[in-house]
């Protein structure tokens, strides 16, 4: 799959090269003959047969884009969630002065210690736009920039598991114990704990759903090789159509 990837202008050329030579081939025929008609008929399968494909790779686009989008909303929350994190425990941490916020400043802690590898995500974005269709074709015959940085990325993305983010739950029981005991001492300590919980959870779906999404991608990359495949076989046959329309017209 990567070597077509890797060669996929120079493939479309040379099957246009080779619908172009078959075509001059063609033009001992005169107009209205039986090879002309099979031309025709070629082009108008090859082209449909291209352009269902087209559909398919435009939905994966669409995909990608989706995934690009929840790449941003995840690092947006991953960003604010430990934003707050830093101001709670700014504001109540150093020092804690009561053993039920020293419990919920240790929560905190190791929160955003669970959410630290989330400022790799961006990663993704590097890795998607380099498994995108027709990317960053070159003009002389070069191969992608599939270099080994971008391979260690794509694995990194491979391997990246929401399991890791959720090592700590954000409500367990010796913190209900203090959010309950700190809702009665400083009711306001204790809410903001409570929006940052709720926001830790939310995150965590994030991830998860971006997963999901990546997973689902890399379970159907093969459409990728398909429109390439498409494209050469539009390019092999497009000589044949124009050749007709030549011919037609003497």
């Amino acid at each position: 799959m990567m070597t077509i990837a890797d060669n996929q202008l120079l493939l479309i050329l040379l099957c246009f090269g080779a619908g172009s030579l078959g075509t001059a081939l063609l033009f001992r025929h005169p107009a209205g003959h039986r090879v002309w008609r099979l031309a025709d008929l070629g082009w108008v399968v090859l082209g449909g047969i291209g352009a269902l494909v087209a559909v398919l790779a435009g939905i994966y686009k669409a995909d990608t884009g989706r995934l690009e989008r929840q790449i941003d909303i995840a690092y947006a929350a991953t960003a604010s969630f430990d934003r707050d994190a830093a101001r709670f425990r700014l504001r109540f941490c150093d020092p804690a002065y009561d053993s039920d916020i020293a419990t919920l400043c240790d929560k905190i802690e190791f929160l955003s210690a669970s959410t630290a590898g989330n400022a790799e995500l961006p990663l993704f974005i590097a890795v998607t736009d380099q498994v995108t269709p027709l990317q960053g074709l070159q003009l002389i015959f070069g191969r992608a920039e599939h270099t080994p940085e971008m391979m260690e990325m794509a694995a990194k993305a491979d391997a990246f598991d929401p399991a890791a983010f959720t090592v700590f739950t954000a409500l367990d029981a010796p913190t209900e114990a203090a959010v309950d005991s700190l809702r009665r001492k400083v009711p306001t300590i204790a809410g903001d704990f409570l929006i940052l919980a709720r926001a830790y959870d939310a995150l965590i779906a994030q991830i998860t759903q971006l997963k999901s999404e990546w997973e689902y991608l890399q379970d159907n990359a093969h459409i990728l090789v398909l429109q390439i495949l498409a494209l050469c076989m539009v390019a092999f046959a497009a000589p044949f159509r124009l050749g007709k329309s030549v011919v037609d017209l003497r």
